[in-house]
């Protein structure tokens, strides 16, 4: 296919571009697409990573020097020799040990991000049956734990029912809905 701006060279560059709901696409060269910015795909002035990183994580604008004084600067991985200033500058580990290493600095961060210190993860859709009712299984005898702890026994008999509910369907197989 040949460039759409030139009509000589063979188009190498497939832009598309949707503004106010209209896409329009282009087929251009390399030197067309260069010549009207195209090839400028760069995230860095607009959205720099680090930045975004450093001020979740604490550090006002992202400088070494201002972590450093914060008392942040003695963290070091053994493994890549990474500080934790920069992974507060660039926003990525080094190597699977700096995990380890920055672990109690972190918890504040995640907690920021994720709303918790603890990964709960994702279930798969498919396998995700037999998980999501174990899951229920466990929350409410939880809940079983704490009724009878309150001495609401009516309550905890509800809750004991619907859990034997739950098991059965997971010796049954699990894939019926409930009615």
């Amino acid at each position: 296919m040949l460039c759409e701006n030139c009509g000589k060279n063979i188009a190498s560059v497939h832009v598309t571009k949707i503004i106010n709901g209209k896409k329009t696409e282009m087929y251009l060269c390399e030197s067309c697409a260069g010549e009207k910015g195209e090839l400028g795909f760069s995230f860095e002035g607009k959205f720099p990573l680090h930045q975004f990183f450093s001020s979740i994580m604490g550090f006002p604008g992202g400088s070494s020097e201002k972590v450093a004084s914060a008392g942040y600067s003695g963290l070091q991985c053994p493994g890549c020799g990474l500080t934790y200033a920069q992974f507060g500058q660039i926003g990525r580990f080094g190597c699977d040990r700096c995990y380890e290493s920055f672990g109690t600095n972190l918890l504040p961060l995640f907690r920021r991000l994720h709303g918790s210190q603890k990964h709960l993860g994702k279930i798969p859709a498919r396998a995700g049956s037999h998980v999501k009712l174990k899951k229920e299984i466990e929350r409410l005898r939880e809940e079983l734990q704490k009724k009878v702890a309150e001495e609401a026994f009516e309550e905890a008999a509800v809750i004991r029912d619907k859990i034997r509910k739950l098991e059965n369907r997971i010796s049954s197989g699990g894939e019926k809905n409930e009615r």
